[in-house]
C-alpha cells in the first residue's frame, strides 16, 4: 500500500475540485516528540507536515482544513487580485520535496493573512514551518518563524478566536509560555506557565499542566546553573 493518498479538495475561491496528496494515517508513526508538541519521524516520506496545506492548481489559493468557509468583504476580491490574477498553474498535488513544502506554507500564510483568516489557523501555520524547518536543522528561519507563531497564538488568545477548535485555553497558554521559552524569553515564559499550573484543577489536560510544571522547572534549574 502506498503512503500516500489523493484526497479531493473543493477550492474556498474558484470552486473547483482538485486532488492534493494526504499521509495515511496508518503510516503516520512518530519516533520522538518535543516539548512544543512537534514529532519527528523516521522518514521524511511519511512526514504529514510536508501536505498539511492544499494549494489549488488552477487558482493559486492556499488553504489548510482550520481554514473557514467565510469570506470578509472585500477578502475575496483581494485574493482575485493579489493570488489568482498572479497565478503561473502551479500543481502541488503530487510527492512533495522539503522545498515544495515549504511555499506552500508561504503561499497558505499569504493567502490566510489576505482573507484575515482566524489568528489561530495563521499561528498553525507558522508553528509547523517552524517545525520543517527544524527537521532541516534550519534554526534561523525556525526562530523567525516561531517569533510569527507566538504573535499569533498571543493574538488568538486575547481575542478568544481559538474557541470551538482543537486548541483549548490550557494548550494555548502551554504553547505561548514555550515559545517564549525557547526564543530566550523566560520571565514571559513563567508567566504563562504559570497560568496553566493554576489551572490545574479545573482542566481535564493534566498531561500539559505537567508538562508546563516541567518546563518551569527547567528554567529554575537553567537558572541555578547559570549562578
Amino acid at each position: 500500500m502506498d503512503i500516500l493518498y489523493d484526497r479531493n479538495v473543493t477550492c474556498l475561491v474558484c470552486k473547483q475540485t482538485y486532488t492534493t496528496k494526504k499521509v495515511r494515517s496508518r503510516f503516520i508513526r512518530p519516533i520522538q516528540h518535543d516539548t512544543d508538541f512537534c514529532s519527528h519521524y523516521a522518514s521524511e516520506e511519511a512526514n504529514p507536515l510536508l501536505y498539511y496545506v492544499h494549494v489549488c492548481p488552477h487558482c493559486g489559493f492556499a488553504a489548510t482544513e482550520e481554514f473557514s468557509t467565510y469570506f470578509p468583504p472585500r477578502t475575496l476580491e483581494t485574493i482575485e487580485q493579489h493570488v489568482r490574477a498572479n497565478w503561473r498553474g502551479k500543481n502541488y498535488g503530487g510527492v512533495r520535496t522539503f522545498r515544495d513544502a515549504v511555499d506552500t506554507y508561504k503561499l497558505g500564510i499569504y493567502c490566510a493573512t489576505l482573507k484575515t483568516e482566524k489568528h489561530i489557523a495563521i499561528a498553525g501555520l507558522y508553528m509547523r514551518l517552524a517545525w520543517l524547518y527544524r527537521s532541516k536543522q534550519k534554526h534561523e528561519e525556525e526562530k523567525r518563524c516561531m517569533r510569527f507563531a507566538l504573535e499569533q497564538y498571543v493574538a488568538s488568545y486575547e481575542a478568544d478566536d481559538f474557541v470551538h477548535t482543537h486548541m483549548s485555553e490550557v494548550r494555548i497558554l502551554y504553547l505561548i509560555g514555550e515559545l517564549y521559552r525557547r526564543l530566550g524569553n523566560e520571565k514571559q515564559a513563567i508567566i504563562y506557565f504559570s497560568r496553566v499550573i493554576a489551572r490545574k484543577k479545573e482542566t481535564i489536560e493534566k498531561g500539559i499542566v505537567n508538562m508546563a510544571y516541567d518546563r518551569w522547572q527547567d528554567i529554575r534549574e537553567e537558572k541555578k546553573g547559570a549562578q
